[in-house]
């Protein structure tokens, strides 16, 4: 369990700073994953959270974006502060708070469409029309390096690419919408040492206009 954490002094200036913690507290059932933490997490940087398992650093991360209270035994306290506004604060809408803070799973999880399709996904849900799905398409699969291997194809399922193949779609998929800070829990876990390579390498080349934190172990 992550307990009493305090790292205010990564980004002194609040406009260098993309998103806070002050004295966070999650717990699941009653029990806590997260007590207590206070964090800074700079704009445009790489962050690595790095313990052992089950030391609540998914649970972090995922009171970021909100994604913890899908959770019906999910409780969560102190302030996640997203550009200085407070993201649990009454009025606001957690599915802008996830398009704007994304999410990346240890696991790819494709939905059973088409490549295109889990690409637009987000794209469609904003009512975005077909014409203009198509350049955003596009853009996201190159930045993540899959265009080139998959423009030829894309009404094929997403299930039928390769485990790393189906990762770098995920993240082209949360890319897609435009977010601000990209959240990625154990991104390369589950893929062999090309694949984790080429992940990897993506992750540096995403900081150019996101920030990122990173799970690992």
């Amino acid at each position: 369990m992550l307990d009493g954490m305090n790292a205010s002094s990564l980004a002194p200036d609040p406009k260098d700073r993309v998103l806070e913690a002050r004295r966070l507290t999650v717990t699941f059932g009653g029990e806590p994953a997260v007590r207590e933490v206070s964090l800074v997490i700079p704009r445009g940087q790489i962050v690595a959270l790095i313990g052992p398992t089950g030391a609540g650093k998914s649970s972090l991360v995922r009171a970021f974006n909100r994604m913890n209270e899908l959770q019906a035994d999910c409780e969560v306290s102190g302030q996640v502060l997203f550009n200085g506004e407070d993201v649990y604060a009454p009025g606001v809408d957690p599915v802008e708070v996830r398009r704007r803070i994304g999410m990346v799973f240890a696991q790819p999880n494709p939905f059973p469409g088409s490549i295109f399709d889990n690409v637009s996904f987000g794209l469609r849900l904003r009512g975005l029309r077909l014409d203009a799905q198509q350049p955003v398409v596009e853009t996201a699969l190159r930045r993540v390096g899959l265009w080139n291997e998959v423009q030829g194809n894309l009404r094929s399922s997403a299930l039928s690419l390769s485990w790393e193949q189906q990762q770098r779609l995920c993240i082209a998929r949360a890319v897609a919408v435009g977010p601000e800070v990209l959240l990625m829990d154990e991104p390369t876990s589950s893929l062999d040492p090309v694949g984790t390579q080429r992940v990897e390498q993506l992750i540096r080349d995403l900081k150019r206009d996101l920030t990122v934190i990173l799970v690992t172990v």
